[in-house]
């Protein structure tokens, strides 16, 4: 069993528990918790709170570990069209390589002296899997520009008369007889 323990807020992998020979790798099952998002001011959370996550983990010969985080979450917070709530499912695979000794592409941020920061890998995972629009639908229709009705409710019969255009005031003064 690897020991998972929670430290400063933060939750690590010892991946040495794991006792690995060169060319060997295991897969582990844990939860970790996903710190919320800010996106255009507006706060996002990963649900459930703790996020339950497959850990493939493979020694390389010459020390280090080639490592894989696959998770599923809902993103939690406002559409960004309409307001509503919206939770989309993210689906999250991401890869991480650290070999000692490699040169700074084989060097992971997330691992320190054979410990795995699995919180910060897992958060850092998940806010490039998220969409670039949060919406609570594909087709959502947002807010009208002019009062802010939910145009998804509205339907399509919603439209405001058009302001006249103010480059042609001066000519509707005119009084032609």
């Amino acid at each position: 069993m690897a020991a998972q323990r929670q430290t400063r807020g933060q939750y690590d992998l010892d991946l040495a528990s794991l006792r690995l020979s060169p060319g060997e790798g295991r897969r582990v099952e844990l939860l970790t918790p996903i710190e919320p998002l800010t996106l255009g001011s507006e706060r996002y959370t990963a649900e459930p709170q703790r996020v339950p996550v497959q850990l493939n983990v493979s020694r390389m010969s010459g020390g280090g570990y080639a490592l894989l985080l696959r998770f599923s979450a809902l993103l939690a917070g406002p559409c960004m069209r309409c307001l509503k709530d919206a939770s989309p499912r993210v689906e999250v695979e991401a890869r991480e390589v650290d070999r000692p000794g490699g040169g700074e592409e084989l060097d992971s941020p997330y691992v320190h002296e054979e410990t795995l920061d699995l919180a910060a890998w897992a958060r850092d995972s998940f806010a490039l899997a998220i969409p670039a629009k949060v919406l609570c639908r594909e087709d959502c229709a947002g807010l009208c520009p002019v009062c802010a009705a939910d145009l998804n409710d509205a339907g399509p019969e919603h439209h405001h008369e058009q302001a006249p255009d103010p480059r042609w005031a001066k000519l509707r003064e005119l009084k032609l007889e």
